[in-house]
């Protein structure tokens, strides 16, 4: 069964080119209008809004004053002032303004406001300086001086929104766009920032009305389409959002943020190589844009092209050397790359620029996990919810390494969280259902299983792990066909790819001839085997490809005409088909299982060895077999240790171990215990097995290929079946339908062995008392 871990590992930066470009805002010619027409409208869409109404060198001042009039504030210098004074150093603020020479325009500015501090177009000015200087607060005080003055000035809200915008404080930035707005129905760029703000405040519907008002207004502005195009992302409606970044990039065909962004988009759309070629685009026009270097390496990530990824990163990290999110996913290309240590010193050196990056929190846990290192793969995912309660993957994650260490309660407990924070998490359901078939909740099981696949119908994982749960209910017809899903889960480096076609059971097989070949353990290959008599039948000439250590015992299998050892060259055939793909190949059901009582045949040599190297006794015989392959991924379910055998079974009987290998864990035993005949150094392959276990009385042994051994020599078998057991063994029932005459002795509760061994010990007496 399929455990994953999903890594939150392509942080998308650089998503908002926004309608204004930052980089340019000391650099670009500052917009001057005179008179009282459409005051405000900036030129070619500047950051900051200037508007100054200039007086003319004919402006009277009138001799009498009304209540509504200024009256003019002494110089330092106990001066008088003139219009022509405050127009000329105006003027100068405005070109040093121009040449972004910001503290000389804004000293001048002070100058007008000490003359005429009411002076509502250098109160502006001066609050925009402040601004482009980032000291956003003394921009907002200034600029809202200007709107006590002349509150019908469009521009000024803008301005003062713009400064609001750029502290976070988003509903105030709308209020100040809204009142532009009102004064100015037609103010394109009052929409395109108020869209900014509504998307930074994730009103996305708002947003995307509000970019389509500045677009209808001003259909040239590619500023606009571009953050159009962010919304339409937001929204899911990504094909729409890469249609509104082209319409950018045909108004404005060097809008490099444009490009990035449509690179973006097209990752979510899973064309990896279109992002790539766009985010290349974004580059050559800006060679210094590490946003599109990294989002670059995510795209190479998907592609699987992990080194290049690499250097993608290395470029963005060049260009700034804080990027705390390259170096995240640096971090995860060199955990694709199995350099967990030096994925590790990516993710520290992310946290150490960015100290609150949940991301890289998640992901070192991650690779911890990868690792084995269980408690600090813990420790980091709990620094991750510490430090964004609501982030549903930690908590999938945090599940995974829990469940990897058997605390399902608690690895459940965190799946039921991460769903409830986000209800379409396919793989938190998939793993859920793994969680509740450990309990054998498997009704339970299927449930989320499904809910994963409606979600992911592709998802592959979750249909592999529905037909193990399908198969242990002994569903065979809906539980085989997803079995073959095996082949795109844990098993897909197990997958053979012949040119010539799989045999699906459809096809005839009358002359031709077809290739069986083994796939998953020895076991397997055992108990599968005898398919290729059914397969004969259909009038093929089978050929079978199998280990080396099981060619000797299958070399006379029914059914038959040739043996391939696994590795050698094979001959020629017209089709194949894996051993565990017969079953649904012959639409196996329970009633239809090809069962004999015995398949497999022992060699009549080695049988008179054996029986000589025993000698004679009344005694009945019994064979052991305790553990299975430490590499198993069931192991620790399925073995026991020999102490907890020996210490249940009943004396009077004589017992022969039919294992090979010995753990050194159970080497100490087995020395001890000089009652149990131990042979294992004498065991070339399986027919030497194969013989010593025809010479028993009985075999008892856990889920291991000796279990199907013993079957297939039609012997009698007891099997040690864990609570939660391989699908052939299925549940509810004490007999397989794959072996007559086996016996299922299995366990009530996880790691229960004694309750089973005392079964054993009770049915040994009963079987062979007196």
């Amino acid at each position: 069964m399929n455990i994953g871990w999903n890594a939150n590992t392509h942080q998308l930066m650089g998503g908002f080119a926004k309608s204004e470009n930052h980089q340019s805002i000391f650099n670009q010619v500052l917009h001057l209008i005179t008179g009282s027409g459409r005051a405000g409208m900036p030129l070619d869409r500047m950051p900051w809004n200037l508007y100054i109404s200039l007086w003319s060198n004919d402006q009277r001042i009138p001799e009498h004053r009304t209540k509504h009039e200024r009256m003019p504030q002494p110089l330092s210098d106990n001066t008088t002032r003139s219009p022509a004074q405050e127009q000329e150093k105006v003027q100068r603020a405005l070109a040093f303004h121009q040449q972004g020479k910001i503290a000389q325009a804004q000293a001048l500015y002070e100058e007008v406001l000490a003359m005429t501090p009411d002076h509502a177009d250098a109160l502006h000015l001066s609050g925009v300086a402040a601004a482009q200087s980032n000291n956003l607060l003394k921009a907002i005080d200034l600029i809202g001086k200007a709107i006590e003055l002349s509150p019908n000035n469009a521009t000024y809200y803008y301005n003062r929104g713009k400064s609001f915008q750029e502290l976070k404080k988003f509903d105030d930035a709308i209020a100040c766009y809204d009142n532009a707005i009102a004064i100015m129905a037609d103010y394109a760029e009052a929409y395109s920032n108020r869209g900014l703000a509504l998307h930074a405040l994730k009103q996305f519907d708002d947003a995307l009305a509000s970019f389509n008002r500045a677009i209808a207004l001003k259909p040239d502005f590619a500023e606009a389409f571009n953050n159009r195009g962010n919304a339409l992302r937001e929204l899911r409606q990504t094909q729409a959002a890469v249609e509104s970044y082209e319409q950018a990039i045909a108004l404005k065909p060097d809008f490099a943020e444009a490009f990035h962004n449509r690179g973006i988009a097209f990752r979510e759309l899973k064309q990896a190589e279109a992002a790539l070629a766009s985010f290349d685009l974004a580059i050559a026009l800006r060679p210094d844009y590490a946003e599109a270097y990294q989002n670059r390496g995510n795209a190479l990530q998907e592609l699987r092209k992990f080194n290049d990824a690499l250097s993608s990163y290395d470029k963005a990290i060049a260009i700034r050397p804080d990027y705390a999110e390259a170096y995240c996913n640096r971090g995860f290309a060199l955990q694709e790359l199995m350099q967990h240590e030096n994925a590790l010193a990516c993710y520290d050196k992310a946290i150490a620029i960015m100290p609150g990056y949940t991301e890289a929190y998640n992901n070192r846990g991650c690779t911890l996990l990868d690792q084995k290192e269980y408690d600090a793969a813990l420790a980091s995912l709990d620094k991750a919810i510490e430090l964004a309660p609501d982030y549903a993957q930690a908590h999938y994650n945090r599940g995974v390494v829990l469940h990897n260490i058997k605390r399902l309660d608690d690895a459940l407990a965190c799946y039921n969280r991460a769903i409830a924070l986000k209800p379409d998490y396919a793989e938190a359901y998939s793993n859920r259902g793994y969680v509740l078939q450990q309990f054998m909740r498997l009704d339970d099981a299927v449930a989320d299983y499904n809910r994963a696949i409606a979600l992911r119908p592709d998802y592959d994982a979750a249909l592999w792990n529905k037909s193990i749960a399908l198969l242990l209910r002994g569903d065979f017809e809906h539980g085989l066909p997803l079995y073959e899903k095996r082949w795109r889960t844990e098993l897909k480096d197990s997958c053979r790819n012949f040119p010539q076609p799989l045999w699906s059971g459809t096809e005839s097989l009358r002359g031709k001839t077809i290739l069986l070949h083994s796939e998953q353990g020895l076991g397997d290959t055992i108990q599968f085997c005898r398919y290729a008599r059914s397969v004969a039948d259909l009038g093929a000439r089978v050929i079978m490809e199998v280990d080396p250590s099981l060619a000797g015992l299958l070399k006379e299998l029914p059914g038959i005409s040739g043996l391939v050892i696994k590795g050698n060259p094979l001959p020629d055939f017209d089709c194949h088909c894996p051993l565990l793909s017969l079953p649904l190949a012959f639409k196996t059901d329970l009633q239809s299982i090809p069962c004999s009582s015995r398949y497999l045949k022992t060699d009549t040599g080695k049988a008179a060895y054996w029986k000589t190297r025993l000698g004679q006794t009344a005694t009945p015989l019994v064979g052991l077999a305790w553990s299975g392959s430490p590499t198993h991924s069931n192991d620790k379910n399925r073995s026991i240790p020999l102490s907890t055998i020996l210490d249940q079974l009943p004396s009077g009987y004589r017992y022969v171990s039919l294992q090979k290998e010995i753990r050194e864990s159970d080497k100490q035993t087995l020395e001890a215990h000089t009652g149990i005949i131990h042979v294992g150094d004498e065991l070339n392959d399986f027919t030497d097995t194969a013989a010593l276990c025809d010479l028993m009385d009985l075999v008892i042994s856990v889920d291991t290929s000796v279990v199907h051994l013993s079957g297939a020599l039609g012997k009698p078998t007891w099997v040690l079946v864990p609570f939660v057991p391989d699908w052939r063994w299925m549940i509810d029932r004490d007999d397989s339908p794959w072996y007559p005459g086996m016996r299922l002795f299995r366990q009530q509760r996880p790691e229960d062995w004694i309750s089973v061994l005392e079964k054993v010990k009770s049915g040994l007496l009963a079987a062979y008392a007196g």
